[in-house]
């Protein structure tokens, strides 16, 4: 069931995207038409992007609230989460939007994978095609000329991947504070230790898997990433100009 409904909901269409653009693209070039297809794809969930980065601003301006609000209930933890999260509901902010975009994007990248690793591509897979997709003549899996998208273990690649899931983190978080006080709290303590992971951890295990499969699923996330490190630079500098005129 699941397998099936993750076929006809995302491999599909993803498949089928794919083989539209490389048969449309005049070198019919695999890498170009995964550029292509990731900004599609950027494009389909912006409103869920929107929302998180609204939300990621909106948290970062509650800060003072919300230290506050935990000051006054510091010796009550379940009535001071109830007290935040009722803050946020009344702000309408949203902490968790974020959470949805990172989960589009793991069946995206593990569709990907399939493609490449289970005969997707060079050859073309007619079982899952649609009757009106067109049928490239030939299938170029050199990106640019110059990497194996089919391939694996492509250093370079990889690493333009940690480095930008390390910016669109720091962009989307913020600088670190400061060091705190000796009296912080555990969840804050918690807090802090999530805060790294993200920052660093994260990217690192992105990759490392990355690394290990073929140059398609670190291509669509470089390209992914460098879409939203714009969106998020773009899209925060407006809403932060918006609330200073």
């Amino acid at each position: 069931m699941i397998s099936s409904t993750f076929h006809a909901v995302v491999y599909n269409p993803l498949y089928n995207g794919l083989i539209f653009l490389v048969d449309h693209i005049p070198s019919h070039d695999v890498g170009i038409a995964i550029v292509l297809l990731t900004i599609l794809v950027r494009l389909v969930v912006y409103p869920l992007s929107k929302r998180a980065i609204q939300s990621q601003i909106a948290m970062k301006k509650a800060v003072p609230a919300v230290e506050e609000l935990k000051k006054k209930y510091k010796k009550n933890s379940p009535e001071q989460t109830q007290a935040v999260f009722a803050f946020y509901k009344e702000h309408d902010i949203h902490p968790f939007a974020g959470l949805g975009l990172m989960l589009v994007q793991l069946p995206i990248l593990i569709a990907l994978y399939w493609i490449f690793a289970m005969g997707g591509l060079p050859h073309l897979n007619e079982a899952v095609l649609y009757s009106f997709v067109p049928r490239p003549e030939t299938v170029n899996m050199m990106f640019l000329g110059v990497i194996d998208v089919g391939a694996k273990h492509n250093i370079v690649l990889a690493i333009l991947t940690v480095a930008t899931q390390m910016i669109y983190s720091r962009l989307s978080m913020g600088p670190r504070a400061g060091k705190t006080a000796v009296e912080e709290s555990l969840s804050n303590d918690m807090a802090k230790s999530f805060d790294l992971q993200v920052r660093y951890m994260l990217p690192l295990v992105i990759g490392f898997v990355v690394y290990v499969v073929a140059a398609a699923a670190p291509l669509y996330y470089v390209t992914s990433n460098l879409f939203m490190i714009a969106q998020e630079y773009l899209a925060g500098r407006r809403f932060y100009d918006k609330k200073a005129q």
